[in-house]
């Protein structure tokens, strides 16, 4: 029987975190998916028989059916956000999960109750683990475009058929003004609403809508594809991707690698606690990655590879490698921008000691001088073999 205390040892530091964090994603996940699946069944079946079935007309609840399925999809999203520790996606979901519930009373179904349930459950669960949730959305250029171009499509061409809907067969209101810029964007075209032959200003202004629509449509694929593909990129080469560096937190952060590191990297993986390598050899990188060990590619010595590794949030910092002058400017960077950060560098030399130490070091240990201190000691019977025979292993 596997003790609790050695399984509870191999555990990282922030577990909880980690736990309840999974928790929220996995719950709102499962309410988008469930809140699909019940506007599907409710729309396939038609079934009555909720506690609301007298007060809801079937046109309400035939909506409610219709727009469960959009509200589920928008809820994907919403969980994706939150894997990535985002504010707004905490924002977006805690105003979605009361309008699923919402929804899933007003479809009077008896396939609607766990949709209820689930909702309520997920709202408090939310609740507790806001601050779990701080990371700001930042958003690039193209994507603002994306959602700017696909925003302003609809809204030209929504005001623009409205305005000329004596030109149209098929508009008299501003919603068939939107649901026919909709199918010309999107190149899905009906032909219910369609502009009168006579017209050529109708016929241009269609033409006009539809270039727009297809141009924002292929931006907005762009911007969302884009991401995924490079993160995928990113994963082949041995970096690790940007939802996966959203979501560390009192992490180790190795700076370098080299024949010091190796042990120190082995010996992280053992214990279970959460590290990250920063390096600038693609091989080591490769391999690291090929491991499941966390890579960030990048020169530990430069700011940009230690703020995506989130040096700010790093329980402490390890500087091993062979190259003691290296090492020195690595250390004098991660004082710079985590000076309340923990600093541990190793010396291959061990007049270098004092240079570590002034560059910013907490403490720094000379291999050399460890080793021949454990020889004599060994030497003149003192019992260090099991700590000894844990290094020979190494």
């Amino acid at each position: 029987m596997v003790d609790d205390r050695s399984l509870r040892a191999r555990l990282p530091e922030n577990w909880r975190r980690i736990l309840t964090t999974r928790a929220a994603v996995v719950l709102v996940l499962l309410v988008a998916l469930l809140s699909v699946a019940t506007a599907v069944v409710n729309i396939g079946t038609n079934a009555v028989g909720g506690p609301l079935e007298a007060y809801v007309p079937d046109a309400v609840r035939n909506a409610a059916a219709f727009t469960g399925a959009l509200t589920g999809f928008l809820m994907v999203g919403s969980a994706l956000s939150l894997r990535r520790g985002l504010r707004a996606g905490w924002w977006a979901t805690l105003l979605l999960l009361p309008l699923t519930a919402a929804q899933g009373l007003l479809q009077s179904s008896p396939y609607s109750f766990p949709l209820v349930v689930l909702s309520g459950v997920s709202i408090p669960v939310l609740l507790l683990t806001r601050k779990r949730f701080d990371n700001s959305l930042s958003l690039s250029t193209t994507q603002i475009a994306a959602g700017a171009a696909l925003v302003g499509v609809q809204v030209y061409g929504t005001i623009g058929g409205y305005t000329l809907r004596e030109d149209f067969d098929g508009i008299s209101t501003i919603l068939d003004a939107f649901y026919f810029t909709l199918i010309t964007s999107s190149t899905v075209g009906y032909g219910d609403v369609t502009p009168n032959p006579a017209s050529v200003q109708a016929m241009l202004f269609t033409m006009s809508v539809l270039i727009l629509g297809v141009a924002s449509f292929g931006i907005a694929i762009g911007a969302l594809v884009g991401p995924l593909i490079q993160d995928r990129i990113s994963r082949t080469l041995g970096k690790m991707t940007d939802s996966q560096l959203q979501l560390l937190d009192e992490h180790l952060l190795v700076l370098g690698y080299g024949e010091l590191t190796e042990p120190i990297v082995d010996e992280l993986a053992d214990t279970g606690h959460e590290f990250v390598v920063v390096t600038n050899d693609q091989e080591a990188a490769t391999a690291l990655t090929n491991r499941d060990m966390p890579v960030v590619t990048g020169d530990p010595s430069d700011e940009d590879p230690l703020q995506r590794a989130k040096i700010d949030r790093a329980a402490a910092v390890l500087v091993a490698t062979n190259h003691d002058a290296e090492d020195a400017l690595t250390v004098l960077t991660a004082r710079q921008l985590a000076p309340g950060a923990r600093i541990v560098a190793a010396a291959t030399d061990r007049e270098n000691v004092k240079k570590l130490e002034r560059a910013g070091a907490d403490a720094v240990i000379s291999p050399a001088q460890l080793g021949g201190h454990l020889l004599v000691r060994s030497a003149l019977g003192s019992d260090e073999s099991g700590l000894i025979d844990r290094i020979l292993e190494r």
